[in-house]
């Protein structure tokens, strides 16, 4: 039996090129969230289906203008930066983090300020879109515990981080874990309150090891939190040759880059989401490969700390794994749309190259554009795939995951193609209708 019904036209990646439409299908959900079955007009069942949903109260009706899409999975996203959001991205890294982040991040010892401002971020991240979301917290565990009830309140899946950063030559005196072993001794009480409130709840909410990146942590924390997380199986988030600056610090730290210190201590996994990568080597991308390790592209924020444009579609054509990240605060908006927007202009920027005192063949890097369905598959499948979920794609066995959006008025005959392309480039916060998480409504305009 049918929970819920939904009737309309929606998108959905069949593979990383190609995006699908069904016209005025079924949409079928059951009781535990999970999509049963699709019908199209032409299936035998169809009406009677339709007629017995509504006569239930069980259907909901698209209008002509609304279309379902599947919900969007951030792989990269700073809840505590959230306030900051949008301040002083014409500073580099380095001084970014010291004289802004690491002062904001630090107010989290207060739990009702935690508690204000993960209110707000977890209702900001549904209302753009986003079903899922993979997240750094801080140092402080009260106020970590808080960012995963809100989302468990509001019905977000999330995977939250206590962040590990206790390298005193590159943590200031007022933010940091004060000794390796305290910081591991915390992370393990984190991962087992979080799995206590998985238990408790039956929420899609997991505890992630977290090493903010190589400068932060010492060399006894990063061998301890790779063992932690073969203990206890989990997923792993951190930063991967973000920039100039973090990729030479490895280099003249270990004599190495990043990508091999993680790899030393057991950090890059088939559960590893590292973000950024723009500086990433030829070596580095094999290793990253071999591991099942998934690169978060964080077009937005990469404009400003990147140093650099991630070669996206190269790391397709590999094999690499890929998906998307917001990177709030290093990017300025929690929208996916606009995420999404940016991978494509950004590549296109790759392909032409930026400085037009070269020559025209020596200007850019050919064959680097990525299309706009290639970038709605790393905000939904690839996704996914990195936090080994069955969401992000609108089929038969999946998690019913979903946002309804407002098209924008048409004043000319449009292919769904084209109606695909004009939802990704102009979806807007104000357009997005209502989101559910496992057949749940969990955001909507009345």
């Amino acid at each position: 039996m049918e929970n819920l019904v939904i009737c309309g036209t929606y998108y959905t990646s069949k593979d990383v090129n190609e995006v699908e439409v069904h016209k005025d299908n079924l949409i079928c959900i059951d009781h535990s969230g999970t999509i049963s079955r699709t019908l199209s007009p032409d299936d035998k069942k169809y009406l009677a289906l339709l007629n017995e949903a509504r006569e239930k109260d069980r259907l909901i009706k698209l209008q002509a203008n609304q279309y379902l899409l599947p919900g969007f999975i951030d792989l990269h996203v700073h809840a505590p930066q959230w306030p900051q959001a949008g301040l002083a991205l014409d500073l580099p890294l380095s001084d970014w983090l010291n004289h802004y982040t690491f002062p904001l991040e630090a107010r989290f010892t207060d739990k009702g300020y935690a508690r204000r401002v993960y209110h707000d971020f977890i209702h900001e991240l549904l209302s753009q879109g986003t079903t899922t979301a993979l997240m750094f917290g801080t140092i402080h565990n009260d106020a970590n515990l808080e960012l995963a009830r809100q989302a468990v309140n509001y019905g977000l899946r999330a995977f939250v981080g206590q962040v590990v950063m206790d390298n005193p030559d590159q943590t200031p005196t007022y933010y940091r874990n004060q000794t390796s072993a305290a910081a591991l001794r915390d992370t393990e009480k984190f991962i087992q309150e979080i799995l206590e409130l998985r238990k408790n709840t039956s929420a899609t909410v997991m505890p992630v090891i977290t090493p903010r990146f190589v400068p932060s942590c010492t060399d006894k924390a990063l061998l301890g939190l790779g063992q932690l997380a073969h203990q206890y199986d989990l997923p792993i988030q951190s930063h991967l040759s973000e920039s100039n600056w973090e990729h030479e610090y490895a280099i003249k730290r270990f004599g190495m880059h990043d990508t091999a210190v993680m790899d030393r201590f057991h950090l890059l996994t088939d559960k590893s989401v590292m973000a950024h990568g723009t500086q990433l080597t030829a070596a580095d991308l094999t290793t990253v490969r071999q591991r099942g390790t998934t690169i978060a592209h964080c077009p937005l924020s990469n404009i400003y700390f990147g140093n650099g444009v991630l070669p996206t579609k190269k790391l397709l054509r590999l094999g690499n794994r890929v998906g998307l990240g917001s990177d709030i605060s290093g990017g300025y908006s929690p929208s996916l749309y606009h995420n999404i927007r940016q991978a494509v202009k950004s590549s296109q920027m790759l392909t032409d190259g930026v400085d037009s005192s070269q020559p025209v063949e020596q200007r850019g890097v050919t064959g680097s554009r990525i299309t706009m369905a290639n970038a709605f598959y790393l905000a939904t499948v690839g996704g996914a795939k990195a936090l080994h979920l069955k969401t992000g794609q609108i089929v038969p066995g999946f998690q019913a995951d979903f946002q309804i959006v407002n098209g924008h008025q048409r004043l000319m005959e449009l292919s769904s193609a084209d109606i695909f392309q004009r939802l990704m480039y102009q979806t807007e916060q104000q357009d997005i209708q209502s989101v559910y998480v496992a057949g749940k409504r969990v955001y909507g305009k009345d």
